[in-house]
């Protein structure tokens, strides 16, 4: 074994990596981090995530495109004979056009606007089996409903979506070379004409479909249009397909997780990225090397293959402690199943959205599913993961439009609609919502489980009328740095909307005492306004001290006390600072039960000074660890310019770059919004930034050439970037 190039007996695609990849790759990870193997030609094998990072995001040394002598793709290991599929064989700046051409279709607005879609999909797939009381998951969910979805998007017809559900599946499942990827290859054959016929279709007839969006930008020509089109089917369909069967096969064989998330459904949406962090669909990719370089220490040299395992990087101890577990409420903001850099997934949306919705579905309306057998995998592991059968038995359930039966399921999910939505306060929504007739009672301190358009759930404190059992209330602060779920409530629901709830629940019970004395902060008033009216009818002894930013932003501020008078102590922090919490405890009486509910900072105040006093709170966590700030305390207004679209603009210091950015480049990519990704990273051309993020080296923080827009912002007055 050379010092410089350390060699090892490796085959990503062997029958082991099926077996336990994380195994095979942890191996190797402790005895050569970065080694060298003869098979396919010869390559080099990465296993660290910091490696693997930057290998990925340095387009320039590392290249993605076709290259020499070649008509293959070779962005996998070993090259796939197959059509070309821009954006992803190309690097910058020639990827950047297409890039641009495909991200507005695909941004989060976007793809919020198709959850109707993909529900409709998921119900009627799940529909048709339903009543049956077994199924296999992989046959009829996890691959016909991606297909659907996909081809439904881009405007594919409905004869096409079965035809080629099996034929994708076989390509991404097969060993390279084999009987079964030849099989899938001539099973999509007919592919490239369909996509030709949709073109010419749309381009004389535009309906409202991503192709005939497509074909808008009359500057790309009919084959690079399909082009682009083969790779969103072929990133859109079995990808999805295998992250959902992963998660179920796990869900299945551990049932304390999958009653864990029906319990608590809001933890779902930090729990996808943990299951896209352990269950990464892309297992690999690779790279051509355009330069002599090196990596981890070794010498690499011009023209030699690279392979970077994502799941790999997802299990590297270094970044992600106890790798090998799931662990639900892990925080695994920094995973890269959909890649970093400029070639990473622009369906990421897309694909958590089908995600979100078989999940909740499954675990709405069948939970009690078993595996009848074991589950089969995919014959190769090495590109992709996947499973080509999950047999499964459950307690047969009812079609859906026909009455469920909850407490078959022990679960209480209801459709509601939204018979009035009104602003009470700055950036408060009241949300009222109705049912078919009588509602199941509830009591102060409550909260319903709002399963958004999008599949977030949030949880939302009652403030309504108990006696009230035909309508539910709920008020929602938008909040900014949130995690999108007040803001998808705020820009998305309306009156006359439906909505899934779960609940209600009530973890913050109002306990009988003589003496209350109710505390809150901003939005947490929602909770305790029904607490105070439960006191007051039962003719108890209670004040509310309640605390906001300003009056205009305090909801129900007025009405309390315009009715309760003296006992409700309003607190404005613009006119009167912050509560006199020390004085209110020590003139309580020693029986006095305290409740409080509002932000970290008030709850850590009030257990600090509540003394003796029976303290309550409660808090939301929403099922995960809250992002960063994008628009640090001390930020200042500056002036960008976007060289490339001609305009320049003002940047508050109150706004993040990307929102002023999106104002005239719509589809400018991102996603996390916290700076982790290195979805939204931008080329400097003039100026300072100021980094926030959490990709860039020091190195590269240094050189100032590239910037993540969702987070940094600009040391000097001015940036031009490269948009």
């Amino acid at each position: 074994m050379e010092a410089a190039r350390p060699t090892v007996e490796f085959d990503h695609h062997a029958p082991e990596f099926t077996a336990d990849p994380v195994r095979e790759y942890a191996q190797l990870r402790g005895k050569c981090p970065v080694a060298w193997t003869e098979s396919y030609g010869g390559h080099w094998v990465t296993t660290r995530y910091e490696d693997i990072a930057r290998i990925a995001r340095d387009d320039a040394t590392f290249s993605s495109a076709r290259h020499a002598e070649t008509d293959g793709i070779q962005f996998v290991i070993p090259e796939s004979k197959a059509l070309p599929q821009y954006p992803i064989e190309l690097d910058p700046p020639a990827s950047t056009p297409y890039r641009e051409l495909i991200n507005p279709l695909l941004t989060k607005k976007a793809v919020d606007a198709l959850t109707p879609m993909i529900a409709k999909h998921v119900t009627e797939v799940v529909d048709a089996f339903i009543e049956d009381g077994r199924a296999d998951l992989v046959h009829q969910l996890t691959n016909p409903v991606p297909t659907a979805v996909t081809l439904d998007w881009l405007g594919f017809p409905r004869e096409d979506w079965k035809r080629l559900a099996g034929p994708i599946h076989d390509l991404f499942a097969a060993i390279p070379g084999s009987e079964r990827e030849a099989r899938g290859g001539m099973g999509l054959a007919f592919m490239g004409d369909r996509i030709f016929e949709l073109i010419n279709a749309r381009r004389a007839e535009p309906r409202n479909d991503a192709i005939s969006a497509l074909v808008e930008e009359t500057s790309f020509t009919d084959e690079e249009l399909a082009s682009v089109i083969f790779l969103l089917v072929a990133g859109g369909v079995d990808t999805t397909t295998s992250l959902t069967g992963s998660t179920l096969v796990h869900l299945a064989n551990h049932p304390e997780d999958r009653e864990r998330l029906i319990r608590e459904p809001a933890l779902l949406d930090i729990a996808t990225e943990e299951f896209l962090r352990k269950f990464a669909p892309s297992q690999s990719m690779a790279r051509t090397v355009m330069s002599d370089t090196e990596i981890g220490g070794c010498p690499v040299a011009h023209g030699e293959r690279v392979l970077i395992p994502w799941v790999a990087a997802n299990h590297d101890p270094e970044m992600f402690p106890e790798p090998e577990k799931l662990i639900l409420d892990r925080d695994p903001r920094a995973h890269l199943s959909f890649g970093i850099g400029t070639h990473r997934c622009a369906g990421a949306h897309l694909a958590r959205a089908m995600f979100r919705e078989m999940i909740t579905q499954v675990l709405e309306r069948f939970p009690d599913f078993v595996l009848e057998s074991p589950a089969t995998p995919t014959e190769s592991w090495g590109n992709q993961s996947g499973w080509d059968a999950i047999p499964v038995r459950f307690t047969p359930g009812p079609k859906r439009g026909t009455a469920i039966s909850t407490a078959k399921a022990n679960l209480d999910v209801r459709t509601m609609t939204l018979a009035a939505v009104e602003p009470i306060a700055e950036g408060v929504l009241s949300l009222r919502l109705t049912g078919d007739g009588e509602l199941p009672a509830w009591e102060p301190g409550a909260h319903l489980d709002l399963i958004l358009p999008s599949g977030k759930v949030r949880q939302y404190s009652l403030c309504g009328d108990p006696a009230d059992r035909y309508a539910y209330e709920v008020a929602v602060l938008r909040e900014p740095a949130g995690r999108g779920g007040s803001a998808e409530v705020h820009e998305v629901l309306g009156a006359g909307h439906t909505v899934r709830v779960r609940g209600p629940k009530n973890h913050f019970p109002l306990v009988d005492a003589d003496h209350y004395l109710f505390v809150a902060g901003g939005i947490g008033i929602t909770p305790i306004s029904a607490m105070v009216r439960a006191a007051d009818q039962a003719g108890k002894d209670w004040t509310l001290l309640y605390g906001g930013r300003t009056r205009a932003s305090m909801a129900f501020a007025s009405k309390l006390h315009d009715e309760y008078g003296d006992r409700v102590r309003l607190v404005p922090q613009d006119e009167l600072g912050h509560p006199d919490l020390a004085g209110a405890f020590a003139s309580a009486p020693k029986d006095t039960k305290v409740y409080c509910c509002g932000p970290e900072g008030l709850l850590d105040a009030v257990e600090k000074t509540v003394g003796d006093l029976e303290l309550h709170v409660e808090r939301f966590t929403g099922g995960g660890t809250d992002r960063i700030a994008p628009i640090p305390a001390d930020s200042r207004e500056f002036i960008v310019t976007l060289a490339r679209a001609g305009a320049t603009l003002r940047v508050p210091e109150n706004r993040t770059l990307l929102e002023a950015v999106r104002e005239v480049v719509p589809g400018v990519p991102y996603d996390c919004e916290e700076g982790y990704c290195g979805s939204c990273e931008t080329r400097v051309l003039a100026g300072t930034p100021l980094h926030r993020d959490s990709i860039l080296s020091e190195a590269e923080r240094a050189d100032g050439s590239t910037i993540m827009i969702c987070v940094s912002r600009c040391a000097s007055d001015r940036l031009t970037l490269d948009l």
